[in-house]
């Protein structure tokens, strides 16, 4: 996708040395545009943990490219030592999305047949690539199977743009390219058809109002920033003809956890009989799990994240300010888990399914060998 008219992807190779991790610093956005360096394993948990990069999808690359520097550090007498204890500690970084988990399990799997440090620095770098690569291609085909819902819904409405509500960043800047959520978006908008979409701001860390909204306007597509609690009223009064979500863990069962307050979004539309789709690869799928409620571990984040927000200055200057009195105690649980009744279809990269076991099976049969 593009900043400034220029392409991006929010992980990738230093041009000039592949040992150093590029990536996006998403805490600047909107405000600056920067780029940081990852050096290290530990340079990429800290990325991870303090949301530096942030979205399923990206967060699993970046554990993948993560175990590669650590292998780069990594004794050769020792490596394959190394090399678990570095895997163990990555996953560690943040616990709700299993798309990191997953891919350091894969990448730490695929080098297995590796005989020498050397091998697997060069293996680990050649997997992270091809990790980011499918991440990308899983993507648009989600896009591309998004987007015929779309048009089916501006066909109906001959030609009106098709409002779309959303919640917190499954855009591209959560994956490596297209986004999750957004995919389908992109597509219906590069093809003619009339969009628009609601962002719910995202509280507390507004990544709606800080991430999809700058994205969204980088490539032009129609958009209007709303508070995180203004959904159910638009939905009351015809002005959303369907949802769209992204996924940080979704269990065999089709239950999904995603940013607080996507529960409520989903009871919403459920009453005023809105399809509510949840997008997703199916790397973000947790196939060990059924019940999401009991068993998707709910990240709790600092409370400053709630007491706190972070703006810009008429002059430019980039603060953060107390908004609550100093004595109140803070609760921040980072996701809610949305019951997969309440769930109209997962787009996956394999197509649309139902949020149901038998469904997702349908899809993955390879997945439920072994249950």
């Amino acid at each position: 996708m593009h900043v400034n008219g220029k392409n991006y992807q929010t992980i990738w190779a230093h041009p000039d040395n592949n040992k150093i991790i590029q990536v996006i610093d998403q805490r600047k956005l909107p405000f600056e545009f920067e780029i940081i360096d990852l050096k290290s394993a530990h340079d990429a948990f800290e990325a991870i943990q303090n949301m530096t990069v942030r979205g399923a999808p990206l967060i699993g690359v970046t554990g993948a490219y993560g175990v590669y520097l650590g292998l780069l550090n990594a004794t050769s007498n020792d490596w394959s030592n190394d090399l678990v204890e570095t895997a163990n500690y990555l996953k560690g970084a943040r616990p709700t999305a299993v798309n990191l988990a997953i891919l350091i399990d894969e990448i730490v799997g695929a080098l297995n047949g590796c005989h020498t440090l050397e091998d697997a620095q060069i293996c680990s770098f050649s997997e992270a690539n091809r990790l980011k690569i499918r991440e990308i291609e899983w993507s648009e085909a989600i896009g591309d199977f998004g987007c015929e819902l779309i048009e089916k819904i501006s066909k109906r409405k001959n030609g009106e743009p098709v409002n779309i509500l959303t919640h917190c960043n499954a855009g591209w800047l959560a994956c490596i390219d297209w986004g999750t959520a957004t995919a389908p978006i992109y597509k219906a908008f590069l093809k003619g058809i009339p969009v628009h979409v609601w962002v719910d701001e995202t509280r507390p860390r507004n990544q709606g109002a800080r991430l999809t909204a700058w994205e969204l306007a980088q490539e032009g597509v129609p958009h209007t920033v709303i508070p995180d609690n203004a959904g159910g009223h638009l939905m009351q009064h015809g002005m959303v003809d369907l949802c769209i979500v992204g996924s940080d863990r979704t269990t065999v069962s089709g239950d999904v956890a995603n940013k607080i307050g996507t529960y409520l979004k989903a009871l919403a539309a459920s009453d005023n009989k809105i399809p509510f789709y949840v997008a997703l690869p199916s790397s973000t799928i947790d196939f060990t799990m059924s019940d999401g409620v009991l068993e998707i571990p709910i990240e709790q984040r600092d409370g400053e994240e709630v007491s706190h927000i972070e703006g810009e200055l008429e002059n430019g200057e980039i603060t953060k300010i107390r908004i609550i009195n100093g004595t109140s105690r803070v609760a921040n649980f980072g996701f809610d888990v949305t019951p997969a009744k309440y769930i109209t279809a997962l787009i996956t990269e394999r197509g649309i399914c139902e949020a149901n076991q038998a469904a997702i099976g349908k899809l993955f049969p390879e997945k439920l060998l072994g249950r």
